[in-house]
């Protein structure tokens, strides 16, 4: 099941183990029920004295096994192999439930020992989806530090009746107490917050309470987070806030372009970000969405940005940094079908898909990379262009075309997502140069057209292209004096994460310059 270095490495964390715990394992015939005993034998063999294992357990779920430590009504459940990117969540899991403490701030782990009624969660996940993990490390924790709070993770290839049942078709998935929680990347502090009504009152109030930035950045992406460092380089007061640290970046697979790092993935080059954010001293105010930016009235006076829990934040000069978001196609059924057929990451709910038929909407390097890595997977894809060819690099389209259970139509207007009322049952397209009508029968739908950006709440105030991007100079400047901009969320071109880290960089220069210019110095703590 493991080998002999993920041995060894398991191994030195169960060392952190404090508390003792039992595994209890509600087994089955099925090979993944074998593979499960050999995990939980394994596991016991590295820290017998503190892990003991039953196979006496009577879940209805099988195979599945639950943490339980001594003394404790902790209940949290594991349905199917946590295995893939989803061993970082078992090994965490391990720990926290042997009482070795979790890199969370105390506040939340008060609130989440605070919460006030009884939670029944199942989270659905697959192995390969790198959005999962943040989900089910928090409802995992939730478990094991508030005994009202029971979490069941489920990999969704290992019980697909219940996933077609439960009409599971992107993940990760939530349902609490069985009525449906939310889809999608959630952070610990997002899913609190959700179930702790009172929290963004609180939070409203630590904002207004904090004295003015020399810098405040609004978005935690590469660019957010280089101009973040580059503030506090120079010692000046520097604040960020965001969504979540990292940005879209957190849903990216793979990143092997950014020069001097080889190979990584999204999840991991977010946490490099924020851990050199925090290295600095910056103050990092995640949970925080950006709703109106108020222009000093006279130059030299401080900038407000208000967010939508009410709170506000003032400095002396703002770096907007908000990134962007994937396109919707903008068809009848996609709304509709949301998480139902549609979906927007091939590598999170690709495995819900396995041995049915999909479609991909987008012939760039998005839409290739994902109808390449469905097709090691789904039964077929069929890859819509709207253009007369391809636009992915050359060595991409090689490959696609080499796929035999691959077919592509360029020329191919989408015209509508369809469905049977509750799934995905076909896309419509058009040939626009015949005119003629098609459809092809499917059980989802992957858009991948490229990004949108995060400013909305700009207009009016910001000077934005017909786009939506903020126009900014050189320099990072926007038309509001004290005001610049950075990343894909800007009128730059090539959306990069290296070109968005050298534009953070570049406009948090740009505002430093502007503040040791400033004829009369804004007063900032």
């Amino acid at each position: 099941m493991l080998d002999n270095d993920m041995k060894t490495q398991l191994g030195a964390y169960l060392q952190r183990v404090q508390q003792s715990f039992e595994m209890v394992a509600s087994l089955d015939d099925s090979e993944t029920a074998k593979q499960m005993r050999d995990l939980l034998e394994t596991i016991q063999s590295l820290r017998g004295d503190k892990i003991t294992v039953r196979y006496d357990g009577n879940d209805a779920r099988k195979p599945s096994f639950s943490l339980k430590r001594v003394g404790s009504d902790t209940a949290l459940r594991f349905a199917g192999l946590p295995l893939g990117h989803e061993f970082t969540s078992l090994v965490l899991a391990l720990l926290w439930t042997g009482g070795h403490p979790p890199k969370v701030e105390q506040e939340t782990i008060d609130n989440i020992k605070a919460l006030d009624g009884d939670y029944t969660f199942d989270v659905y996940m697959s192995l390969t989806c790198h959005n999962c993990p943040d989900v089910v490390q928090a409802l995992s924790l939730m478990a094991i530090l508030n005994p009202r709070v029971k979490t069941t993770v489920i990999e969704g290839g290992a019980f697909q009746q219940e996933v077609e049942s439960r009409k599971v078709m992107a993940v990760p998935m939530v349902f609490l107490n069985g009525e449906m929680f939310g889809s999608g990347r959630m952070m610990l502090e997002e899913i609190v917050a959700k179930l702790d009504t009172g929290s963004a009152a609180r939070d409203a109030a630590k904002l207004q309470a904090k004295d003015p930035y020399d810098v405040l950045i609004v978005g935690g992406g590469p660019s957010g987070s280089a101009a973040a460092v580059y503030a506090a380089r120079k010692g000046i007061r520097t604040g960020i806030a965001t969504e979540r640290m990292g940005g879209q970046v957190n849903d990216t697979m793979s990143i092997e372009n950014y020069i001097s790092v080889l190979e990584t993935d999204g999840p991991k080059f977010s946490a490099a970000l924020e851990g050199q954010v925090r290295h600095y001293g910056v103050d990092v105010m995640t949970q925080q969405t950006a709703a109106q930016i108020i222009p000093p009235a006279t130059p030299g006076e401080l900038v407000e940005v208000r967010f939508t829990n009410g709170g506000s934040l003032k400095s002396a000069t703002v770096i907007l940094s908000t990134g962007a978001r994937w396109r919707n196609v903008n068809v009848p059924g996609e709304q509709e079908y949301k998480n139902a057929g549609v979906a927007y990451c091939p590598h999170c709910d690709g495995p819900l898909y396995k041995g049915k038929r999909v479609a991909v909407i987008g012939g760039g390097n998005s839409g290739v990379e994902a109808a390449i890595d469905l097709a090691g997977i789904v039964e077929h894809v069929t890859l819509l262009e709207f253009s007369s060819q391809l636009k992915a690099d050359a060595v991409l389209v090689h490959k696609l075309e080499s796929l035999p259970n691959v077919t592509i139509h360029t020329n191919a207007q989408t015209t509508e997502i369809t469905g049977d009322g509750s799934k995905v049952n076909g896309i419509a397209f058009k040939d626009r140069l015949s005119g003629e009508d098609r459809h092809v029968t499917l059980a989802g739908v992957f858009v991948q057209i490229g990004l949108v950006p995060n400013t909305e709440f700009l207009k009016g105030s910001v000077e934005l292209s017909r786009f939506g991007e903020i126009i900014v100079d050189a320099h990072g400047r926007t038309n509001i004096p004290g005001v610049f901009a950075a990343g894909d969320a800007t009128t730059t071109p090539f959306k990069q994460i290296v070109i968005a880290a050298g534009e953070g960089a570049k406009a948090s220069l740009a505002a430093f310059d502007y503040l040791i210019r400033m004829p009369v110095a804004v007063e900032a703590a």
